[in-house]
Parts: structure tokens; sequence; C-alpha cells
């Protein structure tokens, strides 16, 4: 069973000549977007296998990357995939550096503290500005949010699914 990751989704049109207008949701868009990267569109209320799309060309404007694909030259064409969402396959996720995770290796982790008591699940992964922002459903329902920042996470252990922290003064409270 293959495993899908999302990268963008299709908004919008932008001009008469093929552009897709795509709010991107990876860390990693001038890789993902690179001329020649293979992308997959899933459709929503569509069943069935996702169609492979070549990238031709990649910039950026206002808020959005802008692609055009290899075969798609018009705007008609790009019209039918709004709403789109383009995903890359497992095999295409890269290597990343020490202490650099994904997202969904993260979500779902059981955080502790460092004297062992549970504090909840990482259900959520916000992204602010300067840190990621951990959000933890407790056990009681409430959420709280960690600041993804060393004096805080001391322990990432993705195998295990335990993340351990240091709960300093008013964090969890």
């Amino acid at each position: 069973m293959q495993k899908w990751f999302n990268v963008g989704k299709i908004v919008n049109t932008h001009g008469i000549k093929g552009e897709a207008r795509v709010i991107s949701k990876t860390d990693f868009a001038e890789e993902r977007y690179k001329p020649g990267n293979k992308l997959y569109l899933f459709m929503p209320d569509t069943k069935g296998d996702p169609i492979e799309l070549t990238v031709k060309t990649h910039r950026t404007h206002k808020s959005f990357d802008l692609l055009t694909f290899e075969g798609y030259e018009n705007i008609n064409e790009i019209e039918k995939m709004k709403g789109g969402i383009l995903k890359i396959s497992e095999d295409q996720l890269g290597d990343l550096e020490e202490d650099e995770f994904y997202y969904h290796e993260i979500i779902g982790c059981t955080v502790e503290t460092l004297d062992g008591a549970e504090v909840g699940k990482i259900k959520e992964i916000l992204s602010p500005g300067a840190n990621d922002v951990w959000v933890i459903k407790a056990k009681g329902g409430k959420e709280i949010l960690i600041p993804y920042i060393e004096d805080v996470v001391k322990e990432v252990n993705v195998e295990d699914k335990l993340v351990k922290i240091n709960a300093i003064e008013g964090l969890l409270s």
C-alpha cells in the first residue's frame, strides 16, 4: 500500500497560459516543485489512481507557488484541477538532518515530562514563526501548546513514538 504526503493544494488558475496557483504545504517548496519532478494530483470526490504531473516551471507570487505542468498549456486544463491536492509518494521523501522530523513522524507521539509523567499526545503542529508549536491533547481533553525549542523538547524518539519534555514553569498550566 503506497503512502502519500501532501505538498500543496491547487486553489486557482493564474493567467491564461496554464499556471496553477498552489497553497504550499511543504517546507521544501524549492525541492518539491523543481522542474522535472513528479507530483501526483488527487481530486476530491474522485476514486481511482492519481494523475501524475511533471513540473515544467515554478515561481512564487505573493504567498502562492505558481506551477506549470508538462502537457498542460492553457487555463481550461488547469481549471479542472482546482481543489486538487498535490502529493508525493513515500519514496520521494528525502533524508533529513539530525534533529529534523517530518510532521507525520511527530503527530501521534506520546509526550512525557523528564520524570516520566504522561502529558498527552501530539495532535497537530503549528508554524507561526520563529519555531514550530506542538499542540498536545492532554488526558482531560485540554490542549497544551509546547514550543519546539531546545529548552523544552529534550528527546524525540520517532520509532517508539515518544517525546520527552522539560516542563519549565508555567508550561503545562
